[in-house]
């Protein structure tokens, strides 16, 4: 639940994306975008055991108060980001966009794959469509 906010009211998705943003932040301009995709994958890792353990622990394939998910896959996006509240602004909507839609393969795995695994691995889908958007868009604009 990434430190309960996928407890949130409403929309659990987009709160785990926005909590990601301050982590890749203080990560991109103290480290670099290397290090941000360190982080993002550590962040994968456990999200794949610990997704499985609470989505077990209540009987739901893919409990919506997990977020863990969005917050790996966002880091994954903000690698192609400049330090820049408008590109940062961007990314989470870009992600956001393509986490909702699911365009395949995203999808398939939304469908297909299951456990901690299949939690994770739509949205790192959805992630990598979000990051090619966005770095077209840091190459159009700089």
């Amino acid at each position: 639940t990434w430190f309960g906010v996928g407890l949130l009211p409403g929309a659990p998705g987009t709160w785990g994306s926005l909590a990601a943003l301050p982590l890749a932040w203080y990560t991109l301009k103290f480290y670099g975008p290397l290090e941000l995709a360190a982080l993002g994958l550590v962040i994968f890792l456990v999200g794949c055991w610990s997704s499985a353990i609470y989505a077990r622990r209540t009987n739901d394939a893919d409990p919506g108060a997990i977020v863990i998910d969005e917050v790996a896959a966002q880091c994954l996006v903000l690698t192609a980001a400049p330090l820049s509240l408008g590109f940062f602004f961007a990314a989470f909507v870009l992600f956001r966009i393509t986490d909702i839609l699911k365009p395949w393969p995203a999808s398939w795995a939304d469908l297909n794959v299951k456990g901690g695994f299949g939690i994770m691995l739509d949205d790192i889908f959805a992630g990598i469509y979000a990051w090619a958007l966005l770095y077209g868009l840091v190459l159009l604009l700089n």
